[in-house]
C-alpha cells in the first residue's frame, strides 16, 4: 500500500471478510476508516482489532442497514463531509428462500444493489472533489443473470443463484454507468468496480444468505478449502481499485480464471458493459429508491 496523506474512508459491511481486511490495510497506512455496518456489536469488535493492529490509523463505526432505506437515509444525513473513498462492499449471498428488505425488495437485489445505489446518491454531495467510489461485484455476474424489469424482485419465481448473479451484474452496471454520468457532468470523482475472486468469507455461512441452506452451508467450507483464497487476499482487488485502477474499470485476481492471485484488470461480460441496459437499470433504481443524483 502506498504512503499517502490521511484520507476519510467509508466502507460498508467491514466487520468481517474482505471488508475487514480492506479496512485494516487502509487504517495501517494512516487513513480514517468508518466501518458502516448493520451489526454494531460486531462492528465495534472489528474496530477494536483494527485499532490494535493499525495504531497509525483512525477507526470508528456507524450504524447502516442497506436492507432498510430509512437506515440508509439516516446514516447519509449524519455522515461526515468530504469523504475521500467510498467502498460499497457489504452484501448477502443466496438465501435459500426469497426474503424481502424492509422496503419490500428481494433481499439480494435490495441490499447488494439498491442499498448501495441509494447510499452513493445520498452521499454524493458529501464526497471530496476527487473522491473515488469502488463497488465490490463478483465473478457470479457471469452465472446467467437475467434482469427482467417487469420482475426485478423475482416475485414470479425465486432462484437464489440467479438473484445473486442479478445483484452482482447490477453492481458493475451501476459502477460503470455512474462513471459515464460523472464524465458528462465534468466531475473529478471516479467510480469503478472490483471482485475478490473466490475468497473464503462469512458469506458462505451467513444465516440470512447461503448459510440458510443447510446442505450448502455444510458443503461450502469443504469445497472452499480446495478452490478459495483467504479473505485477506480477496481484499487486494478492492485495494487495487482504490489506489491504482481508474474510473470505469473492473479489477480482480489475475490467476486461475480470476479466482485468486495478484490483482489487476478483470474481464466483464458484454451484458455488464451494455450502456443501454445500465441506463435502464439506473432509471429503475431511481424510481424504486426515490434517490436521485446531482447530475
Amino acid at each position: 500500500m502506498p504512503e499517502t496523506k490521511q484520507k476519510r474512508v467509508v466502507i460498508t459491511g467491514a466487520n468481517t471478510g474482505i471488508g475487514y481486511y480492506t479496512a485494516l490495510e487502509l487504517a495501517k497506512r494512516g487513513d480514517h476508516v468508518t466501518l458502516a455496518c448493520r451489526n454494531q456489536d460486531k462492528a465495534e469488535a472489528a474496530a477494536a482489532k483494527i485499532r490494535a493492529e493499525a495504531p497509525n490509523g483512525t477507526v470508528d463505526t456507524a450504524s447502516l442497514d442497506l436492507a432498510d432505506l430509512g437506515s440508509v437515509r439516516k446514516y447519509a444525513e449524519a455522515a461526515p463531509e468530504s469523504i475521500d473513498i467510498l467502498i460499497n462492499n457489504a452484501g448477502v449471498m443466496m438465501p435459500a428462500k426469497r426474503t424481502e428488505t424492509k422496503d419490500g425488495f428481494e433481499l439480494q437485489f435490495g441490499t447488494n444493489h439498491l442499498g448501495h445505489f441509494a447510499l452513493t446518491g445520498l452521499l454524493f454531495p458529501k464526497l471530496a472533489a476527487d473522491a473515488k467510489i469502488t463497488t465490490v461485484a463478483s465473478v457470479a455476474h457471469r452465472q446467467r443473470p437475467k434482469l427482467d424489469f417487469d420482475d426485478l424482485q423475482l416475485e414470479r419465481g425465486y432462484n437464489a443463484q440467479r438473484g445473486y448473479a442479478n445483484s452482482k451484474l447490477a453492481n458493475i452496471l451501476f459502477a460503470l454507468e455512474l462513471q459515464r454520468r460523472i464524465d458528462k457532468a465534468g466531475s473529478k470523482v471516479t467510480s469503478n468496480a472490483a471482485h475478490p475472486g473466490i475468497s473464503s468469507t462469512e458469506l458462505y455461512s451467513s444465516p440470512d444468505g447461503l448459510g440458510s441452506n443447510k446442505i450448502l452451508a455444510t458443503l461450502a467450507p469443504i469445497g472452499l478449502k480446495f478452490i478459495s483464497q483467504s479473505a485477506r487476499a480477496g481484499a487486494l482487488p478492492t485495494l487495487y481499485a482504490v489506489d491504482v485502477a481508474g474510473g470505469g474499470s473492473y479489477s480482480g485476481p489475475t490467476s486461475l480464471f480470476e479466482s485468486r492471485g495478484k490483482p489487476g484488470p478483470a474481464s466483464m461480460t458484454k451484458m455488464a458493459q451494455d450502456p443501454a441496459l445500465a441506463a435502464q437499470l439506473w432509471d429503475a433504481s431511481e424510481k424504486l429508491t426515490g434517490v436521485g443524483y446531482p447530475f
